[in-house]
């Protein structure tokens, strides 16, 4: 589904529109055949499946743009989230003898702008997985050091504190890999996507039965669904297309300026 956003969602909106457009005049072209074969409405029938149809359609969009809305949102809590592990581990660096803190205090500065760095790289995913790279280093050095300046007894109230701290710094980091991977199943948006075509093809049928072509019905439906579709990537991954967290990065971005 990525590669539908980003670069493409221009190409993806059209061609989804198209799509639709066209499958409304299948279902319209079956529609006046069947006109032709059986001229009397009551043979039509059907109201009770065009009506089910239609209505499993809409309650797919909905569930599907509530979950991937969910998704959103749970993200930008992870951001803020992280940077309160930051902010406390790093208060926490105080507790430390003076040589080993400002060392470490260094490499919060450098991990911290190395996971800045990453998201501000999307959508240049190749970028952004080299800064994650970056920072994974920077955690195993901070985590090392760390556990090296605690070591001594005369430290050990400072670990006590210092390190579940750290801990929780370099778990958020797991969680927003997690968060940021998980997206709806590529079988059920294409469920969504055949759904949506037998829907228009169900419109275009029943349109049929009243004489003359409603163009602006047509228009309507495959440009509602076509955005309402987008919409629903552009929220599976933000930062890739118009969706994005910049203000949610604020959060980190600002507490970085802290730290000079």
């Amino acid at each position: 589904m990525q590669i539908f956003v980003g670069k493409n969602s221009l190409l993806f909106c059209l061609l989804s529109f198209v799509l639709f457009m066209a499958f409304i005049e299948v279902g319209y072209a079956f529609g006046l055949r069947y006109a032709k074969k059986y001229p009397s409405r009551e043979s039509w029938g059907g109201g009770a499946i065009e009506a089910a149809v239609l209505a499993l359609f809409g309650l797919l969009l909905a569930f599907t743009f509530a979950a991937a809305q969910g998704r959103l949102e749970e993200r930008r809590k992870l951001i803020a989230q992280e940077a309160n592990a930051i902010g406390t581990a790093y208060l926490r660096l105080d507790l430390l003898p003076s040589h080993e803190r400002e060392f470490l205090k260094g490499k919060f500065r450098e991990y911290l702008d190395a996971r800045l760095r990453a998201y501000e790289a999307l959508p240049d995913l190749k970028k952004a997985y080299e800064e994650l790279q970056g920072s994974e280093q920077l955690q195993k050095q901070i985590w090392n050091e760390a556990q090296a300046a605690v070591r001594r007894e005369v430290w050990q109230p400072a670990a006590i504190l210092l390190l579940p701290a750290l801990n929780e710094m370099i778990d958020i980091t797991t969680l927003r890999t997690m968060i940021a991977k998980s997206h709806t199943p590529s079988v059920v948006f294409l469920l969504l996507y055949v759904v949506g075509m037998i829907t228009a093809v169900v419109s275009g049928f029943g349109m049929a039965k009243t004489p003359g072509r409603n163009w602006l019905h047509r228009w309507v439906f495959a440009l509602v669904v076509s955005l309402t579709l987008y919409v629903i990537l552009d929220l599976e991954f933000p930062r890739l297309g118009l969706i994005r967290l910049d203000a949610a990065d604020q959060t980190l971005t600002q507490l970085r300026e802290s730290m000079n």
